[in-house]
């Protein structure tokens, strides 16, 4: 599964792309399906109120739990639209614009510390580095702490994983209370200072009136360095991974550069960085002509959808020129990722920048290590031989 999902999904969208498992719950796996039952009203996100979810990540007092209870990703309806309305001013589409010229800066910095030569390890060197340093920019933290916030990103993530153990829970709760405490202490800083930043912005945001808590606000600045950073490092190694192992996909994005856009959606397609979302059903749910009951647990297979031939032709091809692309990569309907805009736009860069440096990129050895992770899919290094 970590090596190759993709047979295993195509069984299981081509026989039932709506399944309920002898576990109990329920798997969603076809492209219209998916999409679907994301818009549903009746889908709801608020694990941390299953007593089971939270006392598997350290109880209802945690850290972790404590954290989460106020990320937007785990609020539903209008606690939701209140949370994702007082944040969406940060992540528009004149937003991401704005911060265009300092995400470059940022992502030629990197490159020029990662060099050119032979058996270079790309996620370590790049696609690691790149998200967690635009956040602290644009964050308001200091670019030095990089490393710092990197290590607790790390150990918050698995929060969203269903296979945790206990170094695992007792990492990120540590990592909750001590990324909490930080933040904490650069939020007082900018309340008597604000800047041009996303920790000044939301102490500022106004919407209807009201105005996020310096509990939400904390909160979900963790959510975001997490969310941002498993996506954007994930979309790069994976879809860098995959032009490696298609070089004349690779040739004509080197050739046409104004691909990049329509690469970004075909790599993101092809082989998603997040592979499924969970889901709890507050009422009964009808898609694809079957029922969920209310009460049940779904698995929502993003990467199953994304290579679903009633939607795509050859889905399991790379194809940069593929018309049409609207990957689920992201989620959909309310909860769709509100940093999916910054995502593509830091992988555009690293994507556009990579092949203007180097005349020639080629994988060093055939081997590459998979995270343990269930539901985030991504390479724990990517080895590359770089020729400037």
């Amino acid at each position: 599964m970590r090596t190759d999902p993709y047979p295993l999904y195509k069984r299981l969208r081509d026989a039932e792309p709506v399944h309920r498992t002898p576990f109990g719950h329920w798997v969603v796996s076809g492209y219209d399906e998916v999409a679907a039952i994301l818009r549903k009203p009746e889908l709801s996100s608020e694990y941390p109120q299953d007593p089971k979810w939270a006392a598997h990540r350290g109880g209802q007092g945690s850290p972790i739990v404590q954290a989460t209870r106020s990320w937007m990703l785990m609020r539903d309806g209008e606690a939701h639209r209140r949370l994702r309305g007082l944040a969406n001013p940060v992540f528009t589409a004149r937003a991401i614009r704005e911060t265009a010229p300092r995400m470059t800066g940022i992502v030629h910095r990197i490159m020029d510390e990662m060099g050119d030569g032979r058996d270079i390890d790309l996620i370590g060197s790049l696609a690691a580095l790149v998200p967690v340093t635009v956040f602290c920019g644009l964050g308001g933290l200091p670019v030095e702490d990089r490393d710092l916030c990197r290590k607790w990103t790390d150990a918050l993530s698995h929060v969203i994983d269903p296979a945790i153990d206990d170094t695992t829970r007792r990492a990120m709760n540590d990592a909750a209370e001590e990324f909490g405490e930080y933040i904490a202490e650069h939020l007082a800083r900018r309340r008597s200072d604000p800047q041009d930043d996303i920790i000044s912005r939301l102490l500022l945001a106004d919407f209807d009136g009201g105005k996020l808590s310096d509990d939400e606000i904390i909160a979900n600045v963790m959510m975001f360095f997490m969310g941002g950073h498993e996506t954007t490092v994930n979309l790069i190694g994976n879809g860098m991974l995959a032009l490696l192992r298609h070089p004349d996909q690779l040739l004509a994005l080197r050739e046409e550069p104004g691909l990049v856009d329509n690469a970004v959606d075909e790599l993101l397609r092809y082989d998603a960085p997040v592979q499924l979302v969970a889901r709890i059903t507050t009422g009964d749910i009808e898609v694809g002509g079957t029922t969920i009951p209310a009460g049940a647990k779904v698995m929502v297979l993003l990467g199953a959808a994304n290579r679903d031939p009633r939607r795509y032709a050859d889905p399991d091809r790379l194809d940069l020129r593929r018309a049409d692309i609207r990957p689920l990569s992201f989620g959909g309907g309310p909860h769709y990722c509100i940093g999916a805009l910054l995502a593509k736009a830091e992988a555009r860069l690293v994507f556009t920048e990579l092949l203007r440096r180097h005349r020639d990129i080629r994988q060093a050895g055939e081997d590459v290590v998979w995270h343990a992770k269930v539901n985030i899919r991504g390479l724990r290094e990517l080895r590359v031989d770089l020729i400037a």
